[in-house]
């Protein structure tokens, strides 16, 4: 990364400019990640982790976060991570099957992700969570399986699986668009998130959020969540730091500039590189739904009748009352949540729930 240390430079500049943006409120966890992170050395994290500290108020036991590729991982690596505050880390495994790592064009192959765990975990780093993406073109049922059966079998707290997306202007979506991916079928990824779920669940993991899930330990009953990921979920502000970073404090969202070289330039001036755009109260209730259904404890209905007032509350019940009807929604403890059987069909539920 040739911008290296003007980019720390820049980061420890944009905490300085945005240190009130909590207004004094305790931060619960840090996350490092988007791009790279790894490539980032030990005097690198050293030089942020002072800046964090100086800047915003920290809980007496966050959670940090570090994102790292498999094949950046290296028994040095993970060395030298012991001297630094990460307490959590989450590997970017996506599949342990080799013809699928091929095809999604990635670094390290399934023996190399088997290692970065094990690795990790030799090294005191336990509390891991693993990503695995399914429907992959020409990927079988048998194959999805044997990636469950060995995610179960490396033990790790936290599992996050998630169904292969093809964004616009991706060599993946280019690959679609000219008709050389076998493409899988609604009904396989639909078949392939059943075998998901109940493979993890019958395994003792907590299924928590739609694409989530954790595992007990004495300590955690209800499983080892990802505090920061429940974050998003649960509406708590947060702030994002570093190019293409999105940031939200309840009443705007704010992002940062993609281009790392505009970040820095732009913080060289003190100027924040960065847009704002202010919510009004339909975008807020939007948001609200689709935060909160995709977490298994579902809409909290108190908070939905303080934040949004009658109108919307009674025209949320009104919406609800169809699909409670066919069982895609119920009403338990204060709460409106998804039917778990309907989780992969959320998105179209969250929809017609929406203010448009």
């Amino acid at each position: 990364m040739g911008y290296k240390a003007d980019y720390v430079a820049a980061l420890i500049k944009e905490m300085s400019l945005r240190r009130d943006y909590f207004h004094g409120q305790t931060v619960e966890t840090i996350y490092f990640g988007g791009g790279t992170p790894s490539l980032l050395q030990s005097p690198d994290f050293e030089a942020i982790f002072d800046a964090i500290y100086r800047y915003f108020p920290l809980s007496a036991t966050p959670e940090i976060t570090l994102e790292a590729n498999p094949n950046d991982l290296s028994p040095e690596y993970i060395a030298s991570l012991r001297n630094l505050p990460f307490n959590r880390i989450s590997i970017g495994v996506q599949s342990f099957d080799d013809a699928d790592l091929r095809f999604m064009n990635r670094r390290h192959d399934a023996k190399e992700a088997v290692f970065a765990v094990n690795r990790c975990k030799d090294a005191g780093l336990t509390n891991i969570s693993i990503d695995l993406i399914y429907g992959i073109p020409e990927q079988t049922a048998t194959a999805w399986s044997r990636n469950l059966v060995k995610a179960i079998e490396l033990d790790v707290p936290h599992i996050s699986a998630y169904n292969l997306t093809f964004e616009e202007g991706t060599p993946l979506y280019k690959m679609k668009e000219r008709g050389e991916a076998a493409m899988p079928s609604d009904d396989d990824c639909e078949r392939f998130y059943k075998m998901l779920t109940d493979t993890l669940t019958d395994a003792g993991y907590v299924h928590y959020e739609i694409s989530n899930f954790a595992k007990p330990d004495p300590l955690h009953p209800e499983g080892v969540i990802s505090l920061h990921n429940s974050s998003y979920w649960n509406g708590t502000h947060y702030l994002g730091l570093g190019a293409s970073a999105h940031s939200f404090d309840g009443l705007s969202r704010s992002w940062n500039v993609a281009s790392v070289s505009d970040y820095i330039e732009a913080l060289k001036k003190d100027e924040l590189p960065h847009e704002i755009e202010l919510l009004d109260e339909r975008k807020r209730y939007n948001d609200f739904i689709i935060t909160r259904l995709r977490t298994a404890r579902g809409i909290p209905l108190d908070t939905l009748m303080n934040e949004f007032g009658e109108t919307l509350n009674l025209r949320f019940f009104e919406k609800i009352r169809h699909f409670e009807d066919i069982n895609f929604l119920k009403r338990e403890a204060g709460y409106v949540k998804l039917s778990k059987e309907k989780y992969f069909v959320s998105d179209a539920i969250m929809l017609n729930l929406m203010e448009l």
